[in-house]
C-alpha cells in the first residue's frame, strides 16, 4: 500500500489518519489509478462540453478571451469616435473561435488519460486540488495548439480587423511596441482559449475531489470519498 500511503500527508497534518487508514487499505492500487482515471476524464469531458458552445467563451467573465493589451490601449479612442463595433467585433470572433476549437480537445484528453503511467497517478494523487490538471497541462498543451490554431485562423480570417491587426502588430512588435506573443492574433487567441481551457478543467477536478459521492461514480465514491 505504499502507492497510497502518499494520498495521507495531508491528513496525517490535520490529524485524521487513523480514521481514514482502514478506508484506503481496502482500495487497491487498480482501483486508486481507475479511480483517478475516471475522475480526470469526466473532468476533461465537462470542462469541454461548458466552453466548446455558443456563448461558452464569450458570456463567461473568468474566461473571455479580451482584446490584446496593444488594443486595448486603443479600444476607448476607438469607441469615443463611433467604432466600438469594430471592437466588439473582433472580440466576439475571437471567442467564438475559441468556442469552435475546444471540442478537438476531448479525444486528446481520453488520449492522455489512457497514457498516464502508474507513476504519473501517484503524483497526482498525492498532489494538490489541481495536480490532474497541471498532468493535462504538461501532456496535452502542445498537440491541442496545433490543432486549434487552424480553427482559429479561419475563424479570425473572416475579420478584416484581425488583418488590419496582424500588420499593423507584426510592425509594431519589430520596434519594441508590441509583445511578441501578442503580435500574431491567432496565436494570441490559441494561447487564451487554452489557458481558459486548463481554467475550467481544474475547475471540475476541484469539484470532484470536494464531493466526488456527488459524482454518481463508484470508483469515485470509493477512492476520493475515502480521502474525505
Amino acid at each position: 500500500m505504499i502507492f497510497l500511503r502518499a494520498l495521507l500527508v495531508p491528513l496525517l497534518v490535520a490529524g485524521a489518519a487513523p480514521a481514514v487508514a482502514s478506508s484506503l487499505d481496502r482500495i487497491t492500487q487498480a482501483e486508486a489509478v481507475q479511480g483517478l482515471k475516471t475522475a480526470l476524464e469526466q473532468g476533461a469531458r465537462a470542462a469541454v462540453k461548458t466552453l466548446g458552445r455558443t456563448d461558452g467563451f464569450l458570456k463567461d467573465k473568468r474566461v473571455r478571451i479580451p482584446l490584446p493589451e496593444s488594443l486595448q490601449r486603443s479600444e476607448k479612442l476607438v469607441r469615443q469616435v463611433g467604432a466600438g463595433r469594430y471592437a466588439d467585433e473582433l472580440i466576439v470572433t475571437m471567442n467564438r473561435a475559441a468556442e469552435a476549437a475546444v471540442p478537438q480537445a476531448q479525444a486528446v484528453f481520453v488520449d492522455a488519460v489512457k497514457k498516464m503511467s502508474v507513476q504519473d497517478a501517484k503524483k497526482i494523487l498525492a498532489g494538490g486540488n489541481t495536480a490532474g490538471t497541471e498532468y493535462f497541462r504538461r501532456a496535452t498543451r502542445s498537440d491541442l495548439r496545433k490543432r486549434f490554431l487552424p480553427i482559429v485562423k479561419r475563424a479570425t480570417a473572416k475579420v478584416k480587423l484581425a488583418q488590419t491587426y496582424q500588420q499593423y502588430a507584426g510592425h509594431a512588435a519589430s520596434f519594441g511596441l508590441v509583445k511578441k506573443d501578442q503580435a500574431d492574433l491567432d496565436a494570441y487567441v490559441t494561447n487564451e482559449a487554452l489557458d481558459g481551457l486548463y481554467f475550467m478543467v481544474a475547475e471540475e477536478e476541484k469539484k470532484i475531489r470536494k464531493d466526488p459521492v456527488g459524482t454518481g461514480k463508484a470508483i469515485l465514491k470509493k477512492v476520493f470519498g475515502a480521502l474525505r
